[in-house]
C-alpha cells in the first residue's frame, strides 16, 4: 500500500493507544527509566531537575528549552568509562555537541568522535586534546582533512579510495604521517529504522567486506608511507537493544582483521565496534546498561579473536545517545488544546506547544516515539490519550504521537518531554523562521546557559537582502 505523501502520521486516525501504551495509575507520576537521574515531581506536581523547578526555569529562560542534567550526563559518561575499562570510549559528538559537553567528556576521561569541520572547531575551541579525537565522515573535504592533520587529530576514519588518496597527498605536503582507521560494512542490518541502520550493503558508509573493497582499502592504506594503519571500524546502526548484531558484525570484521594479518603481515592494533546503544524513549524500550554491554561485547571479541587465532586488539566504542539522550528533556508551554472529531465517532486531543519539529524532528523523520508529562502542577483529572504537536505549518509537526496526560491540561501549562538529548538540538532547524531553543544546564539548584536561545536578530544577520 502506498504511504501517505505527508508521512504515516498524517494518515493516522482514530483514538486508539498503541498496544504497548497503558493508561497510568497516576498521571502525575514519572516513569523513572525515561528521565534523568535527578528528575522528580514535587508534592505540588511540578517537575524538578538538578534541583531546579521547571516553573522557575521557564520564568527565567523562557520556553521551549532543552534542560541538560549535568550530574546525569557525567554519571552516564563515568558508567561507560568504568564498565568498558579495557576499551577506549569515544563520545559520539553528533548526538549533541557544544564546548561545555566537550569539556565534560574530556574531564570524565572519554575521547570524542567528530564528523565535520564544525564539530572539530567546537572541540578545538573547548581545548580538547586533538589526540583524543576521532574524525568520521563519508565525504570529508580537503580543507577538513587538512585541518585535522594540522591539529594532530588522533585518528581519521577513511570512507573511500578518493579520501585515501586525498589524505596521502595532504600528509605528503605536510611531511607527516596520518593515523587511519578503515570504515567497513559488515553486511549486518540492525533491527532499527531503515534510515539509521548503517551496516547493510546498500548505503553510503564504508567499504564492503563481502565485495573485497574493504581488503583493497586496507592494502592501499598499508602501502602508503604517509598513512599509519590503526585498524578497522564498524558501525551497525542506532537504537540497538541487544548484542546479537554486534556478534555477527564482529565475526566478519575480525575475519578481515585476521586476513590482513595473514596476507599482508600486518597486526592492526585497534578495532572500533561503533556505537548505536539504545535508550528508553517510552515504556516499550528496554536498553542494556553499560556493564552488561561491556561484558557481552568483551566476550564476543575475545571469542572471535580466539577462533581466528589473532591477538585481541585495543577495542573502542562510540556511545552518544546512550550518554546524552536521557540527560536532557525539553520543556514547552501549552498554547492551545483542541478536541478533534475523527471518523466513526472517535476523537483526539491535540495539545499545541510553543516548539515542534524545529527543535525535535525525530518524530516526523523517524516515526520516533516519545513520552511527556505535565510539568507545572498536580492534577487529579482522569488521564486522556493526547497528541502533542508543534506550532509549525506542517501536518506532520508532531512531538509526541500518543501519550496519556491529565485531561484538564490547558493553555499556560508546561509539558516536558524526556529523552531529547540526542539528535534534537543537533538536528534543529529554523523552519518557519523559528529561533532555536537554548540549552540550559542544571545542577544543585542552579541554571547555566550552555547554548543561548537564538533571536530574530540572529536569523536576520545572515539575510543579505536588506539595503
Amino acid at each position: 500500500m502506498r504511504a501517505h505523501e505527508a508521512g504515516t502520521l498524517h494518515a493516522d486516525i482514530g483514538h486508539r493507544a498503541p498496544s504497548w501504551l497503558r493508561a497510568p495509575r497516576d498521571v502525575n507520576d514519572l516513569v523513572p527509566q525515561l528521565w534523568s537521574s535527578t528528575a522528580k515531581k514535587t508534592a505540588e506536581g511540578s517537575l524538578v531537575i538538578g534541583g531546579v523547578d521547571a516553573r522557575d526555569l521557564v520564568a527565567e529562560h523562557g520556553s521551549p528549552a532543552y534542560v541538560l542534567d549535568e550530574d546525569d550526563f557525567r554519571a552516564r559518561a563515568r558508567a561507560f568509562k568504568h564498565a568498558f575499562k579495557d576499551f577506549d570510549v569515544y563520545y559520539a559528538g553528533k548526538a549533541f555537541l557544544c564546548t561545555t559537553i566537550v569539556r565534560w567528556v574530556m574531564e570524565e576521561g572519554l575521547n570524542l568522535d567528530i564528523c565535520s569541520g564544525g564539530e572539530l572547531a567546537v572541540a578545538l575551541r573547548a581545548g580538547a586534546d586533538p589526540q583524543r579525537l576521532g574524525f568520521h565522515g563519508n565525504n570529508k573535504s580537503e580543507s577538513e582533512l587538512a585541518r585535522a592533520l594540522d591539529a594532530g587529530v588522533g585518528r581519521i576514519i577513511v570512507d573511500s579510495l578518493y579520501e585515501i588518496d586525498r589524505l596521502i597527498e595532504l600528509a605528503r605536503e605536510r611531511d607527516t604521517v596520518a593515523p587511519v582507521m578503515v570504515r567497513v560494512t559488515a553486511g549486518v542490518e540492525a533491527h532499527t529504522h531503515e534510515y539509521i541502520a548503517t551496516a547493510h550493503e546498500d548505503q553510503k558508509f564504508g567499504f564492503s567486506i563481502t565485495s573485497g573493497a574493504a581488503f583493497e582499502a586496507v592494502a592501499r592504506v598499508n602501502e602508503a608511507a604517509e598513512l599509519e594503519l590503526l585498524g578497522l571500524h564498524s558501525h551497525i546502526g542506532s537504537q540497538i537493544f541487544d548484542s546479537s548484531g554486534f556478534e555477527v558484525a564482529a565475526k566478519r570484521v575480525i575475519a578481515l582483521h585476521a586476513r590482513v594479518s595473514d596476507e599482508l603481515g600486518v597486526d592492526m592494533p585497534e578495532l572500533d565496534l561503533g556505537g548505536g546503544f539504545g535508550i528508553a524513549y517510552t515504556t516499550q524500550d528496554d536498553p542494556s546498561d553499560p556493564a552488561q554491554l561491556a561484558t557481552e561485547l568483551g566476550k564476543i571479541v575475545e571469542h572471535e579473536c580466539r577462533a581466528f587465532d589473532v591477538d585481541v586488539p585495543k577495542v573502542s566504542i562510540e556511545p552518544g545517545r546512550a550518554i546524552v539522550g536521557p540527560a536532557v528533556c525539553t520543556v514547552y508551554t501549552v498554547g492551545t488544546v483542541k478536541e478533534v472529531e475523527l471518523d466513526a465517532g472517535a476523537s483526539r486531543t491535540y495539545i499545541s506547544v510553543d516548539g515542534g519539529m524545529s527543535d525535535n524532528i525525530r518524530t516526523a523523520l523517524y516515526d520516533a516515539d516519545y513520552s511527556c508529562t505535565l510539568a507545572n502542577r498536580y492534577s487529579d483529572a482522569e488521564p486522556t490519550l493526547a497528541r502533542v504537536v508543534g506550532k509549525h505549518c506542517e501536518s506532520g509537526d508532531i512531538v509526541v504521537k500518543d501519550e496519556f496526560i491529565a485531561s484538564d491540561v490547558r493553555p499556560g501549562d508546561l509539558v516536558a518531554v524526556p529523552g531529547t538529548g540526542a539528535y534534537c538540538r543537533s538536528m534543529a532547524s529554523n523552519y518557519n523562521h523559528v529561533p532555536r531553543p537554548p540549552v540550559i544546564a542544571v545542577k544543585d539548584g542552579h541554571t547555566r546557559i550552555v547554548v543561548r536561545r537564538e533571536t530574530e536578530d540572529d536569523l536576520l544577520l545572515l539575510d543579505m537582502g536588506a539595503e
